[in-house]
């Protein structure tokens, strides 16, 4: 069955938890006991309606304050497919976390608050979603009950989007606007028949119908996570190589480069626990053996060898900054790119890229909390990478204080 993965984004309050809820309300996903829960979760909050939020928030502080704190991953699934959804806060204090939540989904649901229509926190996740490369974006203009269903109001906010996409570099297909109630569940499992005027898909019909993007054409990259070794009687030669699977497919027989050695074998096998298979597909975790005896270690890569990627020891990246301390030029950070750590030193920040795609800001000095940016690095060794554009997982990095060993920001390299 095909996995869709999606993701939650939206400012405070906009009814993200629970516009998840109701789906999973509409789909026959919650249990009788999650479901009795809310009834009376609502009741004692005093609602007249089930509060659907709470099949989602599930830390105390959440409930007690009516946000969502952490990224909360919930499963559920129709006849036709699975779906992963990654419920991402709207505060800007979390805009971490809802990066966290988008860079591996497929779908991104941004939400907007029909009475307040697009405002700061619209503008930093379109262009986070943007930056992410997230193919297919929805835009859900929440609490139209509370704007008597106005087709005005709708077409305002979506002419608002509409200026952002053709900045974002989205095609228009790729963007969808649907007018919703997640409270009392219009255009969320089905049609509404508030909203005569909206003649396009509702949430879950839209979901149903779209296809996640292929990985075929990108190229394999298989970080080596750690090497087994069992040293028992029956494999006492045994060496295999265990990571996951991130582009295209590998299979027995491809000729491979590990990188950085630059040392060429063959796949001899390719198991996944105790069975063997010919091919490991994108997504997979496997172990591998090679035919030849050669040096490899965690932090190798894995490529087939007509697929090398790109070499430098100076980096140019855009970067999403998240810890409280700023970034400035000349402190040194470790970078996380796959399965290796490369020490680092900011040599440039070479401008402050806002989020409405205005002109980028020059001559800064600092990155603060939450601002994204184009920053060079100079590395202590030669790196392989790939652009973000080519390849996510390749062209990714994340940046870690070494003094406090916090995770400080995420980069994607030009």
């Amino acid at each position: 069955m095909e996995v869709l993965k999606l993701a939650t984004a939206g400012s405070v309050d906009d009814g993200k938890s629970t516009l998840i809820g109701r789906l999973l309300y509409d789909t026959q996903s919650l249990t009788d006991d999650k479901l009795e829960a809310i009834e009376k979760s609502s009741k004692k909050l005093g609602y007249d309606y089930l509060d659907f939020s709470l099949a989602t928030d599930g830390l105390v502080a959440e409930r007690e304050q009516g946000i969502t704190i952490d990224v909360a991953h919930i499963y559920f699934s129709t006849p036709t497919k699975s779906y992963i959804i990654a419920d991402s806060p709207g505060h800007v204090e979390y805009t971490r976390n809802m990066i966290t939540g988008a860079s591996n989904a497929a779908v991104s649901m941004i939400l907007v608050d029909a009475r307040k229509g697009v405002i700061e926190q619209t503008f930093r996740h379109f262009f986070i979603n943007a930056l992410l490369k997230v193919k297919h974006i929805v835009i859900a203009v929440n609490k139209m009950d509370l704007v008597d269903y106005d087709e005005s109001v709708f077409n305002s906010i979506k002419n608002d989007i509409e200026k952002l996409r053709a900045k974002s570099g989205y095609k228009d297909q790729e963007v969808t606007f649907i007018p919703i109630s997640a409270l009392t569940g219009d255009n969320v499992a089905s049609a509404s028949e508030k909203m005569g005027w909206y003649k396009g898909s509702s949430i879950l019909e839209y979901l149903e119908n779209v296809t996640p993007e292929a990985a075929s054409d990108t190229p394999m990259r298989f970080p080596v996570q750690s090497v087994i070794r069992p040293k028992t009687n029956d494999f006492h030669d045994f060496r295999g190589y265990a990571g996951k699977v991130y582009g295209s497919s590998i299979a027995i027989g491809d000729v491979v480069t590990i990188l950085p050695s630059l040392k060429t074998s063959k796949v001899q096998d390719i198991f996944s626990y105790k069975d063997s298979y010919s091919e490991a597909q994108a997504g997979n975790s496997i172990t591998l053996t090679l035919e030849d005896d050669v040096n490899v270690t965690r932090g190798d890569i894995i490529v087939k060898s007509n697929e090398i990627p790109e070499q430098t020891k100076e980096l140019k990246a855009t970067v999403c900054w998240m810890d409280n301390t700023e970034l400035t030029a000349g402190k040194k950070y470790e970078l996380q790119h796959m399965t290796q750590r490369i020490l680092a030193k900011v040599s440039q920040i070479q401008e402050i890229i806002p989020t409405d795609f205005s002109t980028p800001e020059a001559g800064v000095s600092e990155v603060t909390i939450n601002e994204i940016a184009t920053v060079h690095f100079k590395l202590a060794k030669s790196l392989f990478y790939d652009r973000y554009t080519d390849h996510k997982q390749g062209g990714s990095f994340i940046i870690i204080d070494p003094i406090t060993n916090t995770t400080a920001g995420v980069g994607f390299i030009k």
